[in-house]
């Protein structure tokens, strides 16, 4: 079977979509339209009997534009009390936008701590299976609310990467502002090509992986989306890096179609996921 056909019957799928996927670039306000449209292809993914969870930045880039606050906050304190004005706003309107077709979401908010307690991992991964159960969408965000440096995941690309390991899944996505990851920067080089398939993360890819992001909302560069990979892949979960500006790429993912860069997982003997929280 082709490579990427296996991924039609992936069962489990985590999502990650970056903060710049979901605003508008020029004013950093919420891409409502773009919300609509993811809103849309999960229920469509659930539709297929598919186990769906998003992991959705943009709490404190909402709680900047409800506070008409310009510049990225500075502070621990700015930070959490943006992200408390921008998390409630972000997880009304997905409320609402699953509500248009009959879904139901749910919101998880995770700090390390609650990776590294093992009530509080035990606990976490069986609401996780319950709500899924139910059929219920789980939106996952860290805690901005709470984390200080010590517990914070410092972006979400690990998280879904955690999330992805902990819920036991078999594919995750990651949107952002690239379509993968290509041979050389492709904003400095031109020659740079994509990669369509990394069949083993070696150490001349995670070389390639500098910290590098377009975006004013977003934290996670290449070198987090690789660290993200070598996660997934030795928990046994393929992973796949694309371009977050069409949503549609999920529904291509899904379908088998060669979209972004596959990262093949290899399980790892004896995997142990708190070897990989700092």
């Amino acid at each position: 079977m082709e490579i990427r056909e296996q991924l039609k019957h992936k069962k489990r799928v985590v999502i990650k979509i970056g903060s710049s996927s979901l605003t508008h670039q020029m004013t950093g306000e919420v891409n409502y339209q773009k919300m609509e449209q993811l809103t849309r292809v999960l229920c469509d993914l659930r539709g297929m009997g598919k186990d769906v969870i998003l992991v959705s930045s943009g709490a404190i880039a909402v709680g900047r534009k409800a506070m008409h606050m310009n510049k990225r906050p500075s502070t621990t304190a700015e930070k959490q009390a943006l992200a408390s004005i921008g998390q409630a706003r972000l997880m009304m309107t997905y409320q609402r936008l699953f509500a248009e077709y009959s879904q139901v979401a749910a919101q998880i908010l995770m700090t390390k701590n609650t990776m590294k307690n093992d009530l509080s991992r035990f606990n976490t991964r069986n609401t996780f299976e319950e709500l899924l159960s139910m059929g219920a969408i789980p939106i996952v965000n860290e805690n901005d609310t709470v984390a200080t440096y010590e517990i914070e995941f410092g972006d979400n690309d690990h998280l879904s990467a955690y999330v992805a390991a902990l819920t036991k899944a078999d594919l995750l996505i990651l949107l952002s502002d690239i379509d993968g990851m290509y041979t050389d920067d492709p904003s400095r080089n031109p020659d740079a090509s994509l990669i369509p398939i990394v069949s083993e993360l070696t150490e001349e890819y995670k070389n390639m992986g500098k910290s590098t992001s377009k975006s004013d909302v977003g934290t996670g560069g290449m070198s987090a989306k690789l660290d993200a990979a070598r996660i997934a892949v030795d928990a046994g979960i393929d992973m796949v890096i694309a371009n977050g500006s069409n949503v549609r790429n999920i529904l291509d993912i899904v379908s088998g179609k060669d979209v972004g860069t596959l990262f093949l997982a290899h399980q790892k003997k004896n995997f142990d996921l708190l070897n990989y929280i700092d």
